[in-house]
Protein backbone atom coordinates (compact mmCIF):
# COMPACT_ATOMS: atom_id res chain seq x y z
CA UNK A 1 0.00 0.00 0.00
CA UNK A 2 0.78 3.70 -0.46
CA UNK A 3 1.98 5.31 2.43
CA UNK A 4 -0.70 8.27 4.23
CA UNK A 5 0.42 11.37 1.99
CA UNK A 6 1.34 14.04 5.05
CA UNK A 7 0.00 16.90 2.95
CA UNK A 8 -2.45 16.07 -0.06
CA UNK A 9 -4.63 18.72 -2.35
CA UNK A 10 -6.75 17.99 -5.38
CA UNK A 11 -9.21 16.55 -7.27
CA UNK A 12 -10.79 13.68 -5.08
CA UNK A 13 -12.55 11.71 -7.32
CA UNK A 14 -15.62 9.45 -6.26
CA UNK A 15 -17.61 6.81 -8.14
CA UNK A 16 -21.35 6.30 -7.75
CA UNK A 17 -22.88 3.32 -9.56
CA UNK A 18 -25.64 5.27 -10.79
CA UNK A 19 -23.57 6.91 -12.99
CA UNK A 20 -21.08 4.47 -14.37
CA UNK A 21 -22.46 1.32 -15.32
CA UNK A 22 -21.06 -1.06 -17.61
CA UNK A 23 -18.24 -0.42 -19.05
CA UNK A 24 -18.59 3.49 -18.32
CA UNK A 25 -16.95 2.67 -14.91
CA UNK A 26 -13.35 1.77 -16.77
CA UNK A 27 -13.87 4.22 -19.30
CA UNK A 28 -14.81 7.61 -17.04
CA UNK A 29 -12.17 6.69 -14.25
CA UNK A 30 -9.48 6.49 -16.92
CA UNK A 31 -10.25 9.76 -18.00
CA UNK A 32 -10.76 10.86 -14.33
CA UNK A 33 -6.96 9.83 -13.70
CA UNK A 34 -5.73 11.19 -17.35
CA UNK A 35 -7.04 14.52 -15.56
CA UNK A 36 -4.56 14.48 -12.96
CA UNK A 37 -7.27 13.43 -9.74
CA UNK A 38 -5.30 13.07 -6.52
CA UNK A 39 -7.48 10.13 -5.18
CA UNK A 40 -9.98 7.71 -6.24
CA UNK A 41 -12.89 5.83 -4.08
CA UNK A 42 -14.70 3.27 -4.95
CA UNK A 43 -18.42 3.44 -3.62
CA UNK A 44 -21.01 1.26 -4.93
CA UNK A 45 -23.94 0.36 -2.14
CA UNK A 46 -26.02 -1.89 -4.12
CA UNK A 47 -23.04 -4.57 -6.07
CA UNK A 48 -22.85 -8.00 -5.13
CA UNK A 49 -19.44 -8.83 -2.93
CA UNK A 50 -18.18 -10.94 -6.34
CA UNK A 51 -18.81 -7.66 -8.49
CA UNK A 52 -17.45 -4.88 -5.68
CA UNK A 53 -14.29 -6.59 -5.67
CA UNK A 54 -13.92 -7.10 -9.65
CA UNK A 55 -14.55 -3.80 -9.95
CA UNK A 56 -12.22 -2.87 -7.21
CA UNK A 57 -9.43 -4.51 -8.72
CA UNK A 58 -9.98 -3.35 -12.13
CA UNK A 59 -9.53 0.31 -10.62
CA UNK A 60 -6.93 -0.63 -8.78
CA UNK A 61 -5.36 -1.91 -11.90
CA UNK A 62 -5.71 1.89 -13.52
CA UNK A 63 -4.77 3.96 -10.38
CA UNK A 64 -1.19 1.67 -10.65
CA UNK A 65 -0.79 3.43 -13.81
CA UNK A 66 -0.99 6.81 -12.59
CA UNK A 67 0.45 6.42 -8.95
CA UNK A 68 -2.82 7.31 -7.43
CA UNK A 69 -4.05 5.51 -4.38
CA UNK A 70 -7.54 3.79 -4.07
CA UNK A 71 -9.38 4.35 -1.56
CA UNK A 72 -12.72 2.08 -0.35
CA UNK A 73 -15.90 3.55 0.74
CA UNK A 74 -16.68 1.80 4.30
CA UNK A 75 -15.71 -1.52 3.41
CA UNK A 76 -11.84 -2.86 4.99
CA UNK A 77 -12.17 -6.21 4.11
CA UNK A 78 -13.26 -5.34 0.44
CA UNK A 79 -9.52 -2.48 1.04
CA UNK A 80 -7.51 -5.75 1.94
CA UNK A 81 -9.04 -7.95 -0.36
CA UNK A 82 -8.57 -5.87 -3.71
CA UNK A 83 -5.19 -4.53 -2.17
CA UNK A 84 -6.67 -1.09 -2.16
CA UNK A 85 -4.71 1.78 -0.33
CA UNK A 86 -7.01 2.74 2.40
CA UNK A 87 -10.47 3.61 3.21
CA UNK A 88 -13.32 6.08 3.68
CA UNK A 89 -15.46 5.53 6.76
CA UNK A 90 -18.47 7.21 7.64
CA UNK A 91 -19.66 8.11 11.74
CA UNK A 92 -21.25 4.70 11.72
CA UNK A 93 -18.90 2.84 9.91
CA UNK A 94 -16.04 0.51 11.03
CA UNK A 95 -13.84 2.47 13.85
CA UNK A 96 -11.19 4.49 12.71
CA UNK A 97 -8.73 2.63 15.21
CA UNK A 98 -9.93 -0.70 14.01
CA UNK A 99 -9.66 -0.17 10.24
CA UNK A 100 -6.03 1.62 11.06
CA UNK A 101 -5.28 -1.88 13.54
CA UNK A 102 -6.42 -3.64 10.43
CA UNK A 103 -4.71 -1.98 7.42
CA UNK A 104 -1.97 -0.37 9.22
CA UNK A 105 -0.27 2.65 9.90
CA UNK A 106 1.11 3.59 5.83
CA UNK A 107 -3.07 3.22 5.32
CA UNK A 108 -4.80 6.49 4.34
CA UNK A 109 -7.99 6.42 6.41
CA UNK A 110 -10.53 9.75 5.63
CA UNK A 111 -13.33 10.03 8.08
CA UNK A 112 -16.60 12.34 7.13
CA UNK A 113 -17.36 14.41 10.00
CA UNK A 114 -20.21 16.68 8.07
CA UNK A 115 -20.22 19.73 9.79
CA UNK A 116 -18.72 18.85 13.06
CA UNK A 117 -15.14 20.11 14.33
CA UNK A 118 -15.23 18.16 17.38
CA UNK A 119 -15.88 14.84 14.93
CA UNK A 120 -12.30 16.21 13.20
CA UNK A 121 -10.53 16.47 16.05
CA UNK A 122 -11.60 13.01 17.36
CA UNK A 123 -10.33 11.48 14.24
CA UNK A 124 -7.00 13.26 14.13
CA UNK A 125 -6.61 12.21 17.68
CA UNK A 126 -7.29 8.70 16.70
CA UNK A 127 -5.15 8.45 13.40
CA UNK A 128 -7.01 9.51 10.64
CA UNK A 129 -5.31 10.70 7.56
CA UNK A 130 -8.08 13.19 6.71
CA UNK A 131 -10.70 14.58 7.71
CA UNK A 132 -14.26 15.40 5.07
CA UNK A 133 -16.64 18.05 5.54
CA UNK A 134 -20.00 18.76 4.15
CA UNK A 135 -22.28 19.01 1.92
CA UNK A 136 -21.39 22.90 1.07
CA UNK A 137 -23.95 23.19 -1.76
CA UNK A 138 -26.97 20.99 -3.15
CA UNK A 139 -25.68 17.65 -4.09
CA UNK A 140 -27.30 15.66 -6.61
CA UNK A 141 -25.64 12.64 -5.13
CA UNK A 142 -27.28 12.95 -1.73
CA UNK A 143 -29.50 15.58 -1.88
CA UNK A 144 -31.23 14.95 1.76
CA UNK A 145 -28.16 15.78 3.29
CA UNK A 146 -27.39 18.02 5.81
CA UNK A 147 -25.60 21.29 4.81
CA UNK A 148 -22.58 22.64 5.80
CA UNK A 149 -21.47 26.00 6.38
CA UNK A 150 -18.17 26.78 5.01
CA UNK A 151 -16.85 28.48 8.33
CA UNK A 152 -16.12 24.94 9.23
CA UNK A 153 -13.60 24.87 6.95
CA UNK A 154 -11.79 28.16 8.43
CA UNK A 155 -12.24 26.99 11.73
CA UNK A 156 -10.76 23.52 10.90
CA UNK A 157 -8.17 25.11 9.08
CA UNK A 158 -7.00 26.36 12.21
CA UNK A 159 -7.45 23.81 14.51
CA UNK A 160 -6.81 21.14 12.63
CA UNK A 161 -2.80 19.75 10.89
CA UNK A 162 -4.88 17.05 8.60
CA UNK A 163 -5.57 17.63 5.28
CA UNK A 164 -8.88 18.84 5.18
CA UNK A 165 -12.08 17.41 2.06
CA UNK A 166 -14.86 19.81 1.12
CA UNK A 167 -17.91 17.49 -0.17
CA UNK A 168 -21.16 18.50 -1.95
CA UNK A 169 -22.27 19.77 -5.16
CA UNK A 170 -18.78 21.26 -5.82
CA UNK A 171 -17.88 22.36 -9.66
CA UNK A 172 -15.49 24.56 -11.20
CA UNK A 173 -18.15 28.12 -10.17
CA UNK A 174 -18.06 27.09 -6.96
CA UNK A 175 -14.50 25.12 -5.92
CA UNK A 176 -12.48 27.99 -5.66
CA UNK A 177 -14.38 29.71 -2.30
CA UNK A 178 -14.02 26.34 -0.61
CA UNK A 179 -10.56 26.04 -1.33
CA UNK A 180 -10.01 29.46 0.10
CA UNK A 181 -11.47 28.83 3.28
CA UNK A 182 -9.46 25.93 3.91
CA UNK A 183 -10.00 22.96 1.60
CA UNK A 184 -7.36 21.05 0.55
CA UNK A 185 -8.84 18.83 -1.54
CA UNK A 186 -12.58 18.71 -3.73
CA UNK A 187 -14.36 15.47 -3.54
CA UNK A 188 -16.53 15.56 -6.36
CA UNK A 189 -18.92 12.78 -7.79
CA UNK A 190 -21.44 14.42 -10.16
CA UNK A 191 -19.59 16.81 -11.99
CA UNK A 192 -17.19 14.73 -12.81
CA UNK A 193 -18.71 11.19 -13.90
CA UNK A 194 -22.52 12.18 -15.18
CA UNK A 195 -20.36 13.89 -18.19
CA UNK A 196 -18.40 12.29 -20.59
CA UNK A 197 -15.68 15.35 -21.04
CA UNK A 198 -14.36 14.00 -17.30
CA UNK A 199 -10.61 14.64 -18.24
CA UNK A 200 -11.70 18.56 -19.27
CA UNK A 201 -13.78 18.97 -15.66
CA UNK A 202 -11.03 17.59 -13.54
CA UNK A 203 -8.19 20.17 -15.18
CA UNK A 204 -10.98 22.92 -15.15
CA UNK A 205 -10.97 22.42 -11.09
CA UNK A 206 -7.20 21.98 -10.87
CA UNK A 207 -6.92 24.91 -12.64
CA UNK A 208 -9.01 26.39 -9.17
CA UNK A 209 -5.44 24.92 -6.88
CA UNK A 210 -3.28 26.79 -8.62
CA UNK A 211 -5.04 29.82 -8.64
CA UNK A 212 -5.52 29.73 -5.14
CA UNK A 213 -1.97 29.02 -4.54
CA UNK A 214 -0.98 32.22 -6.26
Amino acid sequence: MMSAVASMSGVYAITDESLLQGDLLSERVSAALAGGITLLQYRNKSADKARQLAECRLLKHLCSQYDTPLLINDDVDLCIAAGADGVHLGQSDTGLQVARTRLGDRAIIGVTCHSDLALALKAEQRGASYVAFGRFFPSNTKPQATPASIDVLRQARQTLTLPIVAIGGINAENGAALLDAGADMLAVIHYLFAFPDVTARVRQLNTLFTSSST
